[in-house]
């Protein structure tokens, strides 16, 4: 087997290594080197010369061709050939053509192999980028399982085994007073992926409502099925949360079936949140009824709509501080969940 031979075949075994192992396109790795070389023949005959680089992997060969205009009088050396050098190439050559001439190999392989190397090794990396870019698109605003790499005992930051590849989940984005252990399963939710070029890929999160919204949907068949619909979400992450859910047919109750058989189901999603306390309240098309079930459990007398997304709340002395809640979260939780301001009074 010939040398050349050997070189096309361990080339091409590369490139396919790669579309393999970290899913990057063949087509996009030519692409790239070709840019490379391009970039390389610049920085050794001048920025301003136009090449055209003709990369052929069945035949594994590399041509390189500059591009000149053919003038009468030569003003750009780089972009500019006189008729008398242009027809001692070839007869058929007039003005105002543009020719290709290529370079000889013994000239080519005097690019700068590092510039052209540098570019291709950062064109993978971007190519390893991008593909973990559209996988963890295709997971936006979802759950998945990852696994615990290490811990930062000094920032707290966790470094996670995605599946996909490493990510870090913040502090900020834990759950208030939860630990983890190396090797650790843990639920963890999409919230945003990055399309910069440089910086954290994604940011993952267990503090957003949008972890206890898919928790539900994982654990509830009817709201999968969409028998049961979660309206809205609020959460103070580690303390407590508030779901409102509702469904249209009559012999569901939604409240139960999130519940779940002896509270299985609200058990497994409270053990997944560390312990946090979540309220599952009835949403109602009434906004006055739908207040008041969002401040469960404390019993309201009524609701009086003062304004679009304003009510004033009377409740009897004893149940005022169970309707505020502690710090005023209950009172807070429940606004967040309706999308209302409201004032809470003892009658």
């Amino acid at each position: 087997m010939s040398t050349k031979k050997s070189s096309k075949e361990s080339f091409v075994n590369a490139l396919e290594l790669l579309e393999k192992e970290k899913g990057i396109p063949k087509a996009y790795m030519i692409e790239k080197i070709e840019a490379a070389l391009v970039s390389a023949y610049h920085k050794e005959y001048g920025s301003g010369a136009n090449v055209r680089i003709v990369f052929d992997l069945e035949k594994d060969d590399v041509k390189v061709f500059q591009q000149k205009t053919v003038v009468e009088e030569v003003v750009d050396p780089e972009n500019e050939i006189t008729l008398a050098d242009a027809k001692a190439i070839s007869r058929r050559y007039t003005l105002g053509q543009l020719i290709e001439i290529k370079v000889k190999p013994e000239n080519f392989r005097r690019l700068s192999a590092a510039a052209a190397k540098s570019v291709i090794i950062q064109s993978i990396r971007e190519g390893e980028r991008k593909v973990m870019q559209d996988a963890y698109e295709n997971q936006r605003e979802e759950i998945i399982t990852a696994t615990v790499n290490k811990i930062d005992l000094q920032t707290g930051n966790v470094v996670l085994d995605t599946g996909t590849g490493r990510a870090v989940l913040l502090k900020s984005e834990q759950i208030p007073g939860e630990e983890f252990a190396v090797d650790d399963r843990v639920k963890v939710f999409v919230m945003e992926v990055s399309k910069e070029a440089h910086g954290p890929l994604v940011t993952l999160s267990r503090s957003h409502a949008g972890l206890v919204r898919r928790l539900f949907e994982l654990e509830v068949p009817e709201i999968a099925d969409g028998v049961v619909m979660i309206k809205s979400v609020s959460r103070e992450a580690g303390v407590r949360s508030k779901v409102a859910v509702y469904t249209r047919d009559p012999d569901v109750d939604p409240v139960g079936a999130c519940i779940g058989n002896r509270g299985l189901r609200i058990a497994s999603i409270v053990d997944e949140l560390r312990g946090e306390k979540v309220d599952i309240v009835t949403y109602s098309e009434s906004i006055e009824e739908f207040i008041a079930n969002a401040l469960a459990p404390a019993r309201v007398i009524s609701v009086e709509m003062t304004g679009e997304r304003s009510c004033r709340v009377l409740v009897d002395p004893d149940q005022l501080s169970l309707a505020i809640g502690r710090e005023g979260l209950n009172a807070r939780l429940a606004a967040r969940l309706t999308g209302c301001k409201i004032d809470i009074k003892a009658e």
